[in-house]
């Protein structure tokens, strides 16, 4: 049954966590952590006591980024593989579980939203369904118009490689394999967010970019350090 999103957070911020490799950066995670993490030695959730001033905010992660911690209030996917190879762990998650991807709506756990062919691009104006944009994580973006937000922080959207050639913050879905570069989704990612910017504009919503190396020119960008250090 598809899912019509309560406005939980009206009038307030709620950070979209993605999978940029320069969120455990921004938040000053020692190298030799992030190493293990991304070598498969230790789990995500050692991030999590780096990322404590984000823990008493409103968060929506985007797939993996679940495994971070439970302080993060929903987990949100589009994609079907990513289901089916996380379907334990996204059961045991305490948060809420919202997907985009039919499959969702076979079970009873999971908060199904479906796409608004629509309104492909941008940002859905029903809260009962999402525009896709081609990823889950600007598809996350009407999810959180939905919830009542007036201000959206993303945080982890690169949409590019970093100076080491890692493409999230984890080495999850590569397993150790070797990166294939001609395979790298950033520009089909991007298309979306210039009617992303409009229809926040309408909408009354501000959009903050948290990612300050992005290639995501639409919104204002800032450090981490910026929205959060140095207003603690």
């Amino acid at each position: 049954m598809t899912w019509q999103v309560p406005q939980i957070w009206e009038g307030g911020d709620v950070w979209i966590l993605g999978g940029g490799p320069s969120v455990p950066i921004q938040f000053g995670i020692p190298d030799e952590v992030i190493q293990k993490v991304m070598k498969g030695i230790s789990p995500p959730n050692v991030y999590s006591p780096y990322m404590s001033l984000l823990h008493n905010k409103h968060v929506i992660g985007i797939n993996v980024a679940y495994l971070i911690g439970s302080w993060i209030d929903m987990v949100f996917f589009g994609d079907k593989g990513f289901f089916l190879n996380h379907q334990q762990g996204l059961a045991n998650f305490p948060g809420l579980k919202v997907s985009c991807h039919p499959i969702a709506d076979r079970y009873d756990w999971v908060k199904y939203l479906a796409k608004d062919n629509t309104h492909g691009k941008g940002i859905s104006s029903s809260p009962k369904m999402v525009s896709w944009n081609q990823n889950s994580g600007a598809a996350a973006i009407s999810l959180a118009v939905h919830t009542g937000a007036k201000r959206i922080i993303l945080l982890g959207f690169d949409m590019q490689l970093n100076s080491k050639n890692m493409q999230h913050w984890h080495n999850v879905y590569n397993k150790g394999e070797r990166l294939d570069k001609r395979k790298l989704p950033f520009e089909r990612h991007k298309r979306g967010f210039s009617e992303i910017a409009k229809d926040a504009k309408r909408m009354g919503v501000e959009i903050l970019n948290a990612s300050p190396t992005s290639e995501i020119k639409e919104f204002p960008r800032f450090s981490v350090k910026e929205l959060l250090f140095d207003n603690t």
